[in-house]
């Protein structure tokens, strides 16, 4: 049983390295349009094409990643000891760890 709790860390981690990307997007979207408008965070001076360009881009690359992301995790999910209520958003912290580790630096 260790042996897909390993590999279900690993897949997850490896994930996060191209999840860099769609989090990234996602950070972006956030923290110049709902986020700013709150007056929580202040827009990018050079951000002049407003939201649809960035919905246009971000969607299908969330959307795809969503996808792998899931797919990859569906196999692995079946054969770990854990809950499923546990396992997903366990998964998901984990693949959000390397984004997490880039934003620090």
């Amino acid at each position: 049983m260790w042996k897909w709790s390993v590999t279900a860390v690993a897949v997850n981690l490896l994930l996060g390295i191209p999840g860099v990307v769609p989090a990234f997007l996602l950070w972006y979207f956030a923290s110049n349009w709902p986020l700013a408008a709150m007056g929580w965070t202040q827009r990018d001076p050079t951000e002049n094409d407003g939201m649809l360009p960035w919905v246009v881009l971000a969607t299908p690359v969330l959307a795809l990643f969503a996808l792998v992301w899931w797919l990859a995790n569906r196999p692995v999910r079946r054969r770990v000891a854990l809950d499923s209520l546990l396992y997903w958003p366990v998964s998901a912290l984990l693949t959000l760890a390397p984004f997490t580790v880039m934003a620090a630096l």
